[in-house]
């Protein structure tokens, strides 16, 4: 899961400080690295590393980073390895000079990097599926006749949506991109299915209009400016130097259907994504969970319903005011340590938990309490946090998740464990209970969550809910592709990877 920006703002502006706030916004969606690139005149100037926004971006990087049109990146990697190589955005030179910002996971990179180095004579220097989206869009874009006017190459608008048609025709899986060519504007376009979120904005700049495109509608906001619209599956949309706006469906089909984990985890509450409020959404699944507790556990003695900040307190608080229980927050939550669903290895996510939530034992003592939370995953984080409860005093102790049991790998986007490490592969709600060691343990149900989630004037017909259902929704998913997932998604894989990563920059800092 990644977190891309884009802007194009009046000509007298430099966008740096745009895009540095943007990415601020949207550094829940990665953490492992951050990148910016803009543009002035025919120049590109470009930023990248590993590390938080503020962490990369100092007062001598921002000073450099001139232009009124710009792509930022933040990135935790589900494809390629954690070394700043990878870091976004990534620069091919050919045609023109193209940058690209990408959030989703080609599903097909292998056959992808076989048919660039063969057939189109281009070498890719890094893993990252990434870099093969910006080779394959770059070969298409330089099929287009170049045209010349008064001695200057003229790039013509269709040549560039037939790009994105040839990526449509070649890229399998998710991606939502905001690219940009030097000196002409910037695109953005998604996959047919809509599978990642990509949202586009505008204000009345003094000169004319001025365009943003983000993943989140959070981050246009927080800039100033109005949310227009989502940018639709199969759809590209380039916004030139100018201004001016372009905009044509490049697929042969398309079918919305969203990645449903968004809702569940990944989004900001105080976002719209594909016209879907987010925080409603959260509370849609607090009421459709207590209602099944109470069918399920209708003689319950649950005193007391305490979440896990962040991400479940939303649907535990309509969970309690639904069931007419008490709501307490128990935990405290140590703002300064990251996500630990998005720590790579899971040493480091082991540690994480008890650096990151401490619980007030006035909360807990001699009471039933129901500890509610967006999913289980692993099931290591659930089980530390009950014995974290039952060490401050809780009699007993219930837990309820707002989502499904997690149990499939996904493939478009979010770095799911393997599937041997998913705790709800292969056991039934009994198991995983006494694996988490919880006195009983609720689960949401696949239609309810969909439920919950099918709001807004034009919900989907589909959701994609691969994690929980196996249901690939681009297909194409075989078994020995799923195996090869496994094998590069192991914690003993991802600690190699994060050790050779960590030798590179040791290397690089030398």
């Amino acid at each position: 899961m990644c977190g891309i920006i884009g802007i194009v703002a009046n000509m007298r502006y430099n966008v740096n400080q745009m895009l540095f706030d943007g990415m601020t916004v949207l550094q829940h969606r990665g953490q492992d690295a951050a990148g910016m690139v803009t543009c002035d005149g025919d120049r590109l100037y470009l930023r990248k590393n590993n590390g938080s926004v503020r962490n990369v971006f100092r007062t001598r990087h921002m000073q450099n980073l001139v232009g009124h049109m710009g792509i930022g990146h933040v990135r935790y990697p589900t494809a390629g390895s954690s070394s700043s190589a990878e870091a976004q955005p990534l620069y091919v030179n050919s045609p023109y000079g193209i940058t690209v910002a990408h959030n989703g996971n080609l599903t097909n990179a292998d056959e992808l990097t076989n048919r660039l180095y063969k057939e189109d004579l281009r070498h890719l220097n890094t893993t990252s599926d990434s870099e093969i989206l910006l080779n394959i869009f770059a070969h298409e874009l330089s099929k287009g006749e170049p045209k010349h006017i008064e001695k200057n190459l003229y790039l013509d608008v269709e040549d560039i949506f037939a790009a994105v048609k040839g990526v449509h025709e070649k890229c399998e899986g998710s991606y939502s991109v905001i690219s940009m060519i030097v000196g002409y504007g910037v695109l953005a376009y998604r996959d047919p299915h809509g599978i990642r979120p990509l949202v586009m904005g505008s204000k009345d700049g003094p000169d004319g209009k001025e365009w943003i495109f983000a993943s989140e509608s959070v981050a246009i906001v927080s800039l100033g400016f109005e949310v227009e619209r989502d940018v639709e599956p199969g759809e590209a949309i380039f916004i030139d130097a100018e201004g001016k706006f372009y905009s044509k469906q490049c697929a042969e089909y398309s079918e919305y259907s969203p990645c449903i984990f968004e809702y569940v985890y990944f989004a900001r509450p105080d976002s719209t994504i594909n016209g879907i409020s987010v925080h409603q959404t959260r509370i849609n699944m607090g009421e459709a969970l207590a209602k099944k507790i109470m069918k399920d556990f209708p003689e319950n003695d649950i005193d007391v319903v305490i979440p896990i900040p962040d991400s479940g307190r939303i649907s535990a608080l309509q969970l309690a005011s639904t069931m007419g229980i008490e709501y307490r927050e128990g935990f405290v939550k140590n703002r300064y340590i990251g996500r630990t669903f998005i720590m790579p290895g899971q040493q480091i996510r082991k540690k994480s938990v008890r650096k990151k939530l401490n619980a007030i034992t006035h909360e807990f003592e001699g009471k039933n309490v129901l500890l509610v939370d967006d999913s289980i995953v692993r099931g290591n984080t659930s089980k530390q946090i009950i014995q974290m409860a039952r060490e401050v005093g809780a009699n007993k102790v219930y837990f309820a998740s707002a989502a499904p049991p997690v149990a499939h790998p996904n493939v478009y986007g979010i770095d799911m464990p393997a599937v041997s490490e998913l705790i709800a592969n292969g056991r039934n709600n009994d198991e995983i209970c006494e694996f988490i060691g919880a006195d009983k343990l609720f689960y949401q149900d696949l239609e309810d969550l969909v439920e919950s989630c099918s709001i807004g004037e034009n919900p989907p017909e589909i959701f994609d809910c691969s994690c929980f259902n196996g249901d690939y929704i681009c297909g194409n998913i075989t078994e020995d592709y799923l195996e090869l997932l496994q094998k590069k998604r192991n914690d003993s894989a991802k600690n190699a990877k994060i050790k050779v990563a960590e030798v590179i920059e040791m290397h690089n800092e030398d």
